[in-house]
């Protein structure tokens, strides 16, 4: 999906804020408390439409669903595959060994906050099996039917779905031989949600935070050729999860963790990058906006991706309440169109999701929608630029 030739499009990386009555439900739910199911349904139904409108009133050309119908961006599998159950603690680590100060006043604040906890998931203990055919199609339904409003407000539409490595990695493999062999089933399972987003009209989007984040954490005390090897076997997993299916339908969001903290143990993208652009995907979407990463836009220079590509430049900090100004993103974009040479393969987007656990986004609703509207403004203005 390559943009028109007289602007930048914008989108985001697709979870949107929840009302706090629907962040509740999913953590009530989360911690095994009984809830009504109707009213679940209810909410998030409300919630879906109520994102997508204001993602038109503000201008966002290619918007999702705000992944209002999930708790969490992988745990929502949980309810749509068997072979889960238990719970376990994902390791934190090195990243906050050198900042105890700060690990302890991030563990107070964590444990007063009313959120779905990415932190203790289940375990495969059985054959992994896909049965959430139904739930999977009442989500797409809903999003198409809440976009039946909006007839030619939108360019494009797209849905996220998660990569098998995230999966693999946060919910702990306590079944299957080895580990090669649970990412071979999830890889398989989870296909399913792959080709239903595409033969429902939308755009693919990939959440693959473990092929940069798990450097710091899961194979934190291990060689990075390690780390480097397993980005190359979840990538070519994806790449057979997604034979038949069209590139420009799909696109590949990879990022280090959306939480604040002080990152300085993330893999550098340099190491990765090479394995990442073996992925057979129309585009990625990184996190550029951040002052940990920003810099690693120049990588493109070197490593280029094809003329039918196009990368979704993180011109947004998710974990800042500061709203960027409209000129600072066209900065941004402008300086990818010329690294890209080529600014039709340039798209204005954010550098994470705003609530990818329902409850823990940073962000407080007025100040995400503020963000996205001046995305949209700096977009028009590095537009004017490019093409004029």
């Amino acid at each position: 999906m390559i943009g028109p030739k007289k602007r930048i499009l914008t989108t985001h990386a697709g979870s949107l804020p929840r009302p706090l009555s629907l962040v509740e439900l999913y953590a009530k739910r989360a911690k095994g408390e009984p809830i009504n199911p109707d009213i679940l349904n209810k909410e998030s139904e409300a919630a879906t439409h109520w994102v997508i409108g204001q993602q038109a009133k503000i201008g966002i050309d290619i918007p999702s669903n705000g992944e209002q119908m999930r708790e969490a961006f992988f745990l929502y599998l949980q309810h749509r595959m068997s072979g889960f159950g238990g719970r376990w603690s994902r390791p934190t680590g090195s990243e906050l060994k050198d900042y105890p100060e700060f690990a302890a006043a991030r563990k107070i604040a964590l444990e007063k906050m009313t959120a779905v906890s990415n932190f203790e998931p289940p375990m495969a203990i059985a054959p992994i099996v896909y049965t959430g055919t139904s739930e999977n199609s009442e989500e797409i339904k809903l999003f198409q039917t809440a976009l039946t409003s909006f007839e030619n407000t939108f360019t494009d539409t797209f849905i996220t779905a998660p990569s098998p490595g995230i999966v693999a990695t946060a919910i702990k493999n306590n079944y299957y031989s080895d580990d090669d062999e649970y990412l071979d089933a999830l890889a398989d399972a989870m296909k399913v949600e792959y080709k239903s987003a595409v033969d429902a009209g939308f755009i693919l989007q990939i959440d693959a935070p473990d092929l940069g984040l798990e450097r710091h954490t899961l194979f934190h005390d291990r060689p990075l050729r390690d780390f480097v090897c397993f980005v190359d076997k979840v990538v070519v997993r994806i790449n057979k999860m997604l034979e038949g299916l069209p590139r420009d339908r799909v696109r590949l969001h990879v990022c280090y963790g959306n939480y604040e903290s002080p990152h300085d143990k993330d893999v550098p993208l340099e190491y990765i990058l090479p394995s990442l652009l073996e992925a057979n995907v129309g585009g990625f979407l990184f996190p550029f906006a951040n002052s940990r990463h920003q810099h690693e836009i120049k990588l493109f220079k070197d490593h280029k991706i094809d003329e039918d590509q196009y990368l979704i430049v993180g011109a947004i900090d998710t974990l800042s309440a500061f709203v960027e100004h409209p000129e600072v993103i066209a900065d941004r974009l402008e300086l990818a169109a010329e690294i890209l040479g080529n600014p039709t393969q340039v798209v204005a987007g954010t550098d994470c999701g705003f609530d990818t656990s329902a409850g823990m986004g940073r962000l407080t609703s007025d100040v995400v929608w503020s963000k996205l509207a001046a995305l949209r403004d700096g977009a028009m203005i590095a537009s004017n630029r490019l093409f004029a």
